[in-house]
């Protein structure tokens, strides 16, 4: 499909706008099926007035022919295609309609029909194409082109397709950032509202991610590209909710299940309707009229329309808040979710937790900073919350991070590595040390008390030291809780590898009395298999390795996309890329939303259906009312539909609750 752009200018430098998705439209004319639509319209208004004032049929025939030609070849050369593949297709049946209305001398009303037809099937294209559009025009929140930084100082602009991880390039005040990178040098508020939804510029410093696309403040910047331009967070989202476009949700593929089946009854229906008032006396233009009539008016083109629109325009609305549902199943799904189960660590808390406490055991003959760079070259090679926070903590003190070899992770328990050849585990106490170990049990037992993440350190197997680890909770996290009850009936569970003390203390915060700790991810999935087989439908979210299992064997899961791993990524169903928990509560009204809309939608067509149907059996249904109601029920629910792309549809927190 062939688009024009507008485009807009960058924000000057003395005024930074605010960080806005420029409206990216396809022109009218743009679409073929716009073009036929106007041709066959202006063609009817000329022939219209002059077959109204009795002119010779030469006059207005040619034109009324070309009225058929160009509403109709379209829809009738794909319906002859179709009917190739033995399958039947309802557009070539408004054709046949059409041109059966012009041989019993009714070439008003069959021109009518194709003119109505042409401008319905217009409207449904330009709709399409706007949910594309929205979509789509986050792409051009990209700057095209970027000031990379040679190793000699000197600067060049290239385009920004070219960038390639490790490039250093500089952003100026009011420009756009050109990659999702990690800030070098520099200091400035960036406006991150359309990759993040934050209402107000985040302050940036070095060590900072920023995101391609989003608008730079008052400073400069130094950012080192850590993604590829395909990879980055905005061209994930266009290609997630693209992907997600083309898939089918199972009202959908139920409903399409039918259409044959629907549209063979029809047709034998149409052929009754033809056929007994024939033979009880009725003439041959009366009966065939009637049933051209009827043949339009029970066409389900509404019906078949009915549940995509609502659905696509929640992934495309969804997509541009940051949430991306990978297809038009789990848009449905989202909806249908009885109970949800959090995880904590880098869900329900910022997942950057930090080392609070560094307790050497009395026998080992470490001191803290000994303890602390041992436990993290061993972690350093992990890529968990706490091994980040454990290396974290090192390099502030400056330690000296050792090699390791070896390296072994197991989800859930810890690692182990190599060091210096000794072997060093690192991990959680009721894995490491079920039974306890002399001299680090009642340091465990404290930290845990205080409600820390106790982390054990042993050395060839033997004790050294513990790690006391705390997270910060989320400043929504106890609103998310509430409009997730709110919406499911039920408190949210918490799932988590943490230990219990710790995991009751925060489940108290937000008001969650099921909790789950200390288990692993075999033991995340059995409970979520525990309450699918009471007939609850879960809904999982999480963010790390361990996560993935559960995320995969609940009816929905969804990853928290910025501090999330790859595989609890690619096994999620849907992605939070903006770091905030309530948009969770927030994509699962929305799903409902639509869910309403699709509702609405067949009981739209349904009675449109019934209505006109009854109407040509029982009495004389007009063939233009007849047209015009059929393809009147055709664009409401497209319409109905498209009203989830508004930027209002999409739920704020107060809404969620309701």
């Amino acid at each position: 499909m062939s688009s024009v752009v507008d485009q807009r200018p960058e924000p000057a430098i003395a005024k930074v706008s605010r960080a806005v998705a420029p409206r990216r439209r396809t022109r009218l004319l743009a679409l073929p099926e716009a073009r036929w639509a106007l041709a066959s319209v202006v063609l009817f208004l000329l022939a219209l007035p002059v077959y109204l004032l009795d002119a010779p049929v030469w006059v207005w025939g040619p034109l009324f022919a070309a009225t058929y030609a160009t509403g109709g070849w379209e829809p009738g050369w794909e319906g002859l295609k179709a009917l190739r593949d033995r399958t039947l297709d309802v557009d070539l049946l408004m054709v046949v309609a059409a041109l059966g209305a012009a041989t019993i001398g009714q070439v008003l009303d069959g021109a009518l029909l194709i003119v109505i037809f042409a401008t319905s099937g217009a409207l449904e294209a330009v709709a399409t194409a706007r949910t594309a559009d929205s979509v789509r025009g986050l792409l051009d929140l990209a700057p095209a082109t970027a000031t990379r930084l040679r190793e000699d100082g000197t600067e060049e602009t290239v385009d920004a397709e070219r960038l390639a991880v490790g490039d250093v390039v500089l952003v100026r005040p009011g420009e756009r950032v050109g990659a999702d990178g990690q800030v070098l040098k520099g200091s400035s508020d960036v406006d991150q509202a359309t990759i993040t939804g934050e209402p107000l510029p985040v302050a940036k410093h070095a060590g900072d991610e920023v995101f391609a696309g989003t608008v730079n403040g008052t400073g400069a910047l130094h950012v080192r590209v850590e993604r590829e331009p395909a990879d980055s967070v905005i061209a994930r989202i266009v290609r997630m909710v693209e992907e997600a476009s083309e898939t089918k949700a199972p009202t959908q593929l139920f409903i399409e299940k039918i259409e044959q089946r629907y549209s063979i009854g029809m047709v034998i229906a149409t052929l009754a309707v033809f056929g007994i008032p024939l033979v009880f006396g009725d003439s041959l233009q009366s009966a065939l009229l009637r049933a051209m009539t009827f043949m339009i008016v029970a066409s389900p083109c509404a019906v078949v329309l009915s549940t995509m629109p609502p659905l696509l325009s929640a992934i495309a609305n969804a997509g541009r808040h940051g949430v991306l549902a990978k297809s038009a199943v789990v848009m449905e799904r989202l909806g249908q979710v009885d109970m949800v189960a959090l995880d904590k660590t880098g869900t329900l808390t910022e997942g950057t937790p930090r080392v609070t406490d560094i307790r050497p055991a009395p026998a080992s003959g470490l001191d803290e900073d000994t303890l602390l760079a041992l436990a993290a070259a061993a972690e350093h090679p992990s890529e968990h919350p706490l091994a980040r926070s454990v290396v974290q903590a090192a390099r502030e003190r400056r330690l000296a991070i050792a090699e390791a070899t070896d390296f072994a992770s197991a989800p859930g328990a810890g690692v182990s590595a190599t060091i210096a050849g000794s072997t060093v585990q690192v991990g959680s106490p009721a894995h490491l040390a079920p039974t306890g170990r002399p001299g680090v049990a009642a340091d465990v037992r404290a930290l845990e008390e205080q409600g820390r993440t106790a982390v054990l350190v042993l050395r060839d197997g033997a004790p050294v030291g513990v790690l006391g680890i705390a997270d910060r909770l989320r400043p929504d996290a106890k609103a998310t809780v509430a409009a997730l009850t709110e919406l499911t009936g039920r408190t949210p569970a918490l799932l988590t590898g943490d230990n219990e003390r710790a995991a009751r203390r925060l489940a108290a915060e937000l008001g969650i009395t099921d909790v789950r700790a200390g288990l692993l991810p075999q033991d995340k999935v059995a409970a979520v298999r525990e309450w699918e087989a009471q007939g609850l439908r879960m809904l999982v979210v999480g963010d790390g390795v361990n996560d993935a299992p559960a995320l995969a064997a609940a009816h929905i899961g969804i990853a928290m996309g910025k501090a999330g791993s790859d595989l609890a990524l690619e096994t999620a169903d849907a992605v939070v890329v903006r770091d905030e928990l309530a948009a969770i509560p927030a994509v699962v009204a929305l799903s409902r939303r639509a869910r309403r809309l699709v509702l609405q939608n067949l009981a739209i067509a349904g009675t449109f259906i019934a209505a006109l149907v009854a109407w040509d059996l029982i009495g004389t249904l007009p063939l233009p009312l007849g047209v015009a109601g059929h393809e009147g029920s055709t664009v409401i629910v497209g319409l109905n539909g498209l009203r989830l792309l508004r930027e209002a549809a999409w739920p704020t927190p107060a809404q969620t609750e309701k």
